[in-house]
């Protein structure tokens, strides 16, 4: 008797480019086929700071495996980076390659049918890769990308990319309570000016 899901599945759109069907393998345990898809980006696919332009060609290499429970899908992703270097600001280009493997369970065995939220399952023969693309990509990605492994990054008091910089780039660091003392003094010399330059009227009246 099919066992239903507790978590039913929203309906999968047989259109979308990640969506695969597994009807050719026939259920047959052991029952393989390789596929090779290169589809658009989804929107929002990466962290604050690089991530995969939407849009931008994924490149998938697949292969699906009829087991006694489901379809195991295994293969590699690549898919080409956008972002900034956490330390510079520096834009970043660059790809990236990562490996996954996934069970989409049959809805209708035992464990397809006590699945849990984060077990997939295939919708009749369909089967959706957006969601383990996502986790696959986004778990691969560094929270602080960096433009070179050394990057320096800017200066703390001018704000300039030190890797352009002269290699003796430096400010000379003032103690604040120093800063403040050569205020006084300065105010001090600006006011002596001031009375250098006012006319002496006693001599004016003697004249």
């Amino acid at each position: 008797m099919p066992h239903e899901s507790r978590n039913p599945l929203p309906a999968i759109d047989p259109r979308a480019p990640l969506v695969l069907s597994a009807r050719a393998l026939g259920r047959r345990p052991g029952s393989m086929r390789k596929e090779r898809l290169v589809v658009p980006a989804p929107e929002g696919l990466g962290v604050e700071m690089v991530g995969v332009p939407k849009g931008a060609d994924v490149e998938l290499d697949l292969r699906l495996e009829a087991v006694m429970e489901g379809v195991l899908v295994s293969g590699t992703v690549r898919v080409p980076l956008a972002g900034e270097c956490a330390r510079c600001l520096e834009p970043i280009s660059e790809s990236v390659e990562v490996e996954f493997q996934e069970l989409f369970v049959y809805p209708d065995t035992r464990s397809g049918g006590h699945a849990e939220d984060d077990e997939r399952r295939l919708e009749g023969d369909l089967m959706d890769l957006e969601p383990v693309l996502r986790d696959t990509v986004v778990l691969d990605l560094p929270l602080s990308p960096l433009c070179r492994e050394d990057c320096p990054g800017l200066c703390s008091e001018c704000g300039v990319r030190l890797a352009d910089a002269e290699p003796d780039h430096h400010h000379d660091a003032v103690d604040p309570r120093w800063a403040a003392l050569r205020g006084l003094i300065d105010d001090d010399r600006q006011d002596h000016r001031q009375d250098d330059d006012v006319p002496d009227d006693r001599h004016d009246q003697e004249g």
